[in-house]
């Protein structure tokens, strides 16, 4: 990352502890142009930290450099003791020439390896000296440097510092935000801090002698002072509670040097704030998993890396020494207070096995300390990115605050001696784990042992997230086995000038399969969502052969700019069956347009209900209302479930699809598509049901006479996540029977009346204690066909055909038109599904009123 132009560097508070020691007989800055410096390093001069600078908490006074060429410049100086100075100087560049063949021997690199640049001698005030070699990529380095050319002994002038990523700022570069971290030993001129320890901190030291011995040196600035150890190394990462002043609200924006306005550290660097997470640690056993903690209003969490000798610097000006802060129970610093949080050092191995034993199996696990602080695997991030498309790991940051991440089984983890606070959990089937674990020195491996309560796979039952984005296959399975959903569809698709997944699509293979190496119970497809921004979008699923394209059409969000509408999400859906496929309506019903016709003309086998990242709204009422109206003109789709997961902050199979297949039927992707073709389906955010009609399995149709007739209906439900409170029989769109229920297990039953045609369905209501009651899950429905009398709601039929010719309006008006041969062709195909439904009203008599694209004079 370049840095930008500086007049000085103040990368932090001073210490206390060391001074700057003025340099006489240097150079003025405005003549160093002119002392011989080579072009490159002249035309750098602007980038030079000069005045009153602070380089890793270390004061300096850059005011007339030393410039080091061709005969030794010697320095005199008020006396003084310390028993370290710190030099900040850097050197000319130091040009490698290769030979003739245009090779460079011997081979010591551009920064000239090991060469002896300058000898520095201290003058003791007795007479007596000491010299010290200064040799480059050791004490020196030259002011640019080739990447990977770094000092040994010497740190760059500017210290480490952590850096925002995209979506918290705005300027850095995308990838690089994902680092979290800087080195900041870039750019077009680097100073560079060497250390030397005095040997006789007694002495007086009263002058310096600079000797030339290769090449050209600029000192710019030493600073003198006193430390328990090597200045310029900091110690591991470590945490710290800070309380703010009553009154203060953190502010965790970082300024250009890395630095916020109120928690810094002069000889160290803040790694990271946040607000202090409040678990309910004592009864953590009792709470419910992915239970949200409080943020506090006023403590802040800090991580940070520091020499011990450092100093915290906070609001108020308030400052706390790192060591008493580590040393103590807890610091008082005026207003503020900083306390330590318990260093995580043993290094365990957590295991989580079914309950019995058996081998590890992979799960969703989340680890916090005694002050609320996230303890990440190894190998998983500390600090996780909720961001759309910035982050792909492993993990789920619920809400952002509460950090997951996703194991196999077994892991390494570090965490502190005492208590620590373990969730696991693995879909919902098996009951979630919130257990506590005492750490003691001797502890070398933890194991949590799930029990599976509920046998819904054993009965047949297969889950699945129809909407994954972003994810590599490899991780989509491992988060999908971690939530117990056994297909994960991982789509491709464009977002303007955007391609994502487009390399993962092979139109045949199946991730996770017997055939590809796979266990066969857990899988990932890669399929496509091809989008169009007004007309919807449309997911198309397991197809084999081409990738189905243009993915979208007709300009942004979703199309690049310019893009025309070439192409109708029916017949997109009529490609991909072509194909082998399965399509989807996704987060139905948005976009609201030619979705319609799509289902009218029998395009469509599933509707999709959407969680994102919410996991307490539930099914959305508007989503079931919009699928309703179909279902009440007849028009039979399958409901499924799907997150749209676009970032690490949903959780693969927050609402998932449960789909049955017949028994004794192997497990195949081919096998949970034609379940979901017959709509022996239902949806969940927890609560698992089972629901028939006469018998009949979701999906079914059951005919009867003109006259009508009764069926009997039975239902199960169980959960071991959300708590249950209502089972609802919904016919026609309307709550027919509502029975209060066990909130884990209840079953029962009723008789029916169906005088004429019917669709019925099973809804069931939950919630958690702290949150509003929601649709927690929600079946297909069976349907119920009287013979004479079909489905067709006038009301809801009149809005279909409202929204078809809202679709014909923006191809005619508005919409960007590829060519006048591919419009014609699309609006053949809407014309023809209005055409369809408007008959079927017309010929039960219904009429209605037309929008003008739909008029035609049998309406006047």
């Amino acid at each position: 990352m370049t840095s930008p132009t500086v007049s000085n560097i103040q990368d932090g508070p001073a210490t206390t502890r060391f001074r700057p020691i003025p340099l006489a007989g240097g150079v003025a800055l405005a003549d160093l142009p002119a002392a011989g410096l080579s072009e490159p390093m002249a035309a750098a001069l602007a980038h030079m930290p000069q005045g009153e600078c602070v380089a890793w908490g270390i004061p300096f006074a850059v005011d007339r450099p030393v410039v080091l060429a061709d005969r030794p410049v010697v320095l005199a100086v008020e006396p003084f003791r310390a028993g370290w100075l710190v030099f900040m100087h850097t050197s000319d560049i130091r040009p490698v020439e290769p030979g003739p063949a245009g090779f460079i021997a011997p081979m010591r690199g551009q920064g000239q390896l090991g060469e002896l640049a300058a000898e520095y001698i201290v003058v003791y005030a007795d007479g007596s000296e000491a010299t010290l070699p200064i040799r480059r990529r050791h004490q020196i380095g030259m002011f640019t440097r080739r990447w990977g050319e770094n000092c040994f002994e010497a740190v760059p002038h500017r210290k480490p510092q952590p850096i925002r990523p995209p979506h918290e700022q705005l300027g850095p570069n995308w990838g690089r935000g994902q680092t979290r971290a800087s080195a900041a030993d870039g750019g077009p001129w680097i100073n560079w801090l060497w250390a030397w320890q005095n040997p006789a901190p007694d002495k007086e030291i009263a002058g310096l002698r600079l000797i030339p011995r290769a090449g050209r040196i600029l000192l710019a600035g030493l600073a003198a002072g006193e430390a328990s150890a090597l200045p310029l190394r900091w110690r591991t990462r470590q945490k710290a509670i800070v309380t703010l002043p009553e009154g203060e609200v953190f502010q965790p924006d970082l300024d250009a040097n890395g630095l916020l306005a109120q928690i810094r550290l002069d000889m160290g660097q803040v790694i990271s704030a946040t607000p202090r997470l409040i678990y309910p640690n004592e009864g953590w056993a009792g709470s419910y998993n992915n239970q949200l903690p409080e943020a506090s209003a006023t403590q802040v969490a800090v991580e940070y890396t520091a020499h011990p000798d450092a100093c915290f610097h906070l609001v108020g000006g308030a400052v706390a020494p790192v060591r008493e802060v580590e040393g103590l129970a807890r610091s008082e610093t005026g207003q503020s207070k900083v306390e330590p949080v318990a260093a995580a050092t043993q290094r365990v191995t957590l295991r989580v096995a079914p309950q019995g034993g058996g081998a590890p199996v992979p799960v969703k696990l989340h680890v916090h300390g005694a002050a609320g602080e996230y303890l990440a695997p190894e190998d998983r991030h500390r600090i996780l990115n909720p961001a759309w498309f910035e982050d792909y790991s492993a993990d789920f940051p619920h809400r952002g605050i509460h950090a997951c991440t996703y194991i196999d089984g077994e892991t390494v983890i570090r965490l502190p001696l005492g208590k620590v606070y373990v969730e696991v959990s693995k879909g919902f089937e098996i009951r979630p784990v919130r257990t506590i674990v005492e750490i003691t020195p001797e502890t070398a491996e933890v194991v949590i042992e799930l029990e599976k309560v509920l046998r819904w796979r054993e009965a047949g039952w297969v889950t699945a997230d129809t909407h994954v984005h972003f994810l590599s296959p490899m991780t989509a399975l491992l988060e999908g086995a971690g939530e117990g959903v056994n297909i994960v569809n991982l789509l491709a698709s464009q977002w303007g000038e955007l391609m994502t997944n487009v390399g993962d699509f092979d139109g045949r293979n199946t991730w996770g399969s017997r055939e590809t190496g796979g266990d066969g119970e857990y899988l990932v497809r890669v399929g496509t969502e091809n989008r169009q921004h007004v007309l919807g979008h449309i997911s198309l699923l397991g197809y084999r052969g081409r990738m189905i394209t243009p993915m979208t059409t007709g300009g942004p969000d979703e199309s690049a700019l310019g893009d025309g509408i070439d192409v109708l999400l029916t017949e997109w859906a009529r490609q991909c069956k072509a194909q082998g496929g399965l399509v989807v309506l996704p987060h139905f019903p948005n976009p609201r347009a030619e979705h319609a016709a799509s289902i009218v003309h029998g395009d469509i086998d599933a509707l999709e209900m959407t969680s994102w990242g919410d996991l307490y709204t539930g099914i959305d009422p508007y989503s079931l209302a919009d699928w309703y109206r179909y279902l009440n003109c007849g028009y039979f789709v399958a409901a499924v479930g799907g997150t749209d997961k676009m970032s690490a902050s949903t959780a693969v199979g927050t609402v998932r699809t449960y789909a049955r297949l017949p028994r004794d039927a192997a497990f195949t992707y081919d096998g949970w598509m034609a379940a979901v073709r017959r709509g022996d389906t239902f949806v969940s955010y927890g609560p698992l049901l089972d629901f028939a009609v006469d018998g009949k399995p979701m999906g079914s149709r059951i005919g009867m006479t003109a006259s009508g007739g009764a069926v009997d209906v039975t239902w199960q439900a169980a959960s071991v996540t959300v708590p249950m409170s209502r089972v609802e029989l919904i016919v026609n769109g309307e709550i027919r029977e509502s029975v209060a229920v066990d909130r884990w297990q209840a079953a029962g039953g009723w008789r029916v009346a169906v005088p004429r045609s019917a669709w019925l369905a099973l809804l069931v209501r939950g919630g958690y204690a702290d949150k509003p009651e929601m649709i927690a899950a929600h079946s297909s429905p069976v349907m119920v066909d009287v013979a004479g009398a079909p489905l067709l709601a006038a009301a809801d039929a009149v809005t279909i055909l409202e929204q078809i010719e809202g679709a014909l309006a923006y191809l005619d008006t508005v919409g960007t038109r590829a060519d006048d041969r591919t419009y014609k062709r699309m609006r053949l195909a809407l014309t023809g599904a209005h055409r369809g439904l408007h008959n079927r009203m017309h010929q039960a008599g219904h009429f209605h009123a037309h929008t003008p694209p739909a008029d035609h004079a049998g309406h006047h």
